[in-house]
């Protein structure tokens, strides 16, 4: 009883402090993703007990054709997607990091589409802007191109989508204009008069010092791509069509939980891509000691 009095003590208000964090930790994470794994391995529809069914959840996972298309164009929407945005980002972050004027200002409105790009206004206009008659077919017009109608078109409706996700790279810009201003101007000046040219500086001195910041933005850009819901819900008014072009794992989650009621499914299909992520995690991680350099 002494120890316990002593520890209180010492540590009592910290824990005070903590009690609301530790609240919601468990309320609203913990407890809910033990339900969730419970779920997975039995049949429930939110209306009924559910039914313990073992794995059969997740082996009907892979017979299943739509599962295996949100698998493919959530894949697709990763691995172009990501990329694109970041080599964006970067770009952007380049051409600021110049010493232009107005810094700040070009800063905030290019950080804009950020706070905006998975609101759904947003992903209504960008509806409008892809449709028939949208933006970008009058843009065309002028130059005497029949546009068709990208949002319609299967062949093309998901990449209007991973133009959206490459348009909100403001928060990956930020990241990378500050670890940009970390590297040392004098080993710039040192390659100038070794005769190196912006290429060189850039591939050289540029890219290898800023590695741990494009780590940072890699890992948090494939997390969010594999959860992306907003954009796909919208454009396709929540079918992910036309021809399932764009159901989104998560989005196709969505329909087995909430308007098939197949929670059980829907909670297997939740702790699948919960597993993809963490291993997708794993890997840049372990590849990231060939290729991130920390300075010493």
């Amino acid at each position: 009883m002494g120890k316990f009095k002593l520890f209180w003590k010492d540590n009592g208000i910290g824990y005070l402090f903590l009690t609301p964090w530790l609240i919601g930790i468990l309320t609203l994470t913990a407890i809910p993703m033990g339900a969730s794994l419970y779920f997975s391995f039995t049949s429930y529809d939110m209306f009924n007990a559910p039914t313990w069914i073992g794995f059969d959840n997740y082996t009907s996972l892979f017979s299943d054709p739509k599962w295996l298309q949100s698998v493919k164009v959530t894949v697709i929407y990763v691995f172009f997607g990501v990329p694109l945005q970041l080599a964006f980002a970067l770009f952007i972050a380049v051409l600021l990091n110049k010493g232009i004027g107005g810094l700040r200002v070009y800063r905030a409105v290019y950080y804009v589409p950020s706070l905006f790009g998975g609101s759904v206004a947003i992903a209504i206009l960008w509806r409008q802007i892809f449709g028939g008659n949208g933006l970008v077919n009058n843009i065309l017009g002028k130059f005497g191109i029949d546009g068709i109608n990208w949002i319609s078109t299967p062949s093309t409706a998901l990449y209007t989508l991973i133009i959206l996700m490459v348009w909100q790279f403001g928060a990956s810009m930020v990241i990378f204009l500050a670890g940009l201003k970390q590297v040392p101007i004098e080993l710039y000046e040192s390659a100038k008069i070794d005769g190196a040219g912006p290429m060189k500086q850039f591939f050289k001195i540029t890219l290898p010092l800023i590695t741990p910041v494009v780590f940072f933005n890699l890992v948090m850009g494939i997390i969010g791509a594999f959860q992306a819901f907003t954009p796909a819900y919208i454009v396709s008014g929540g079918t992910g069509g036309p021809l399932n072009s764009t159901l989104f794992y998560t989005l196709y989650l969505y329909q087995k939980g909430f308007t098939q009621f197949a929670m059980g499914y829907a909670s297997a299909m939740a702790w699948v891509l919960l597993i993809v992520i963490a291993i997708a995690t794993a890997i840049v991680f372990a590849t990231s000691k060939k290729w991130v350099y920390y300075q010493g």
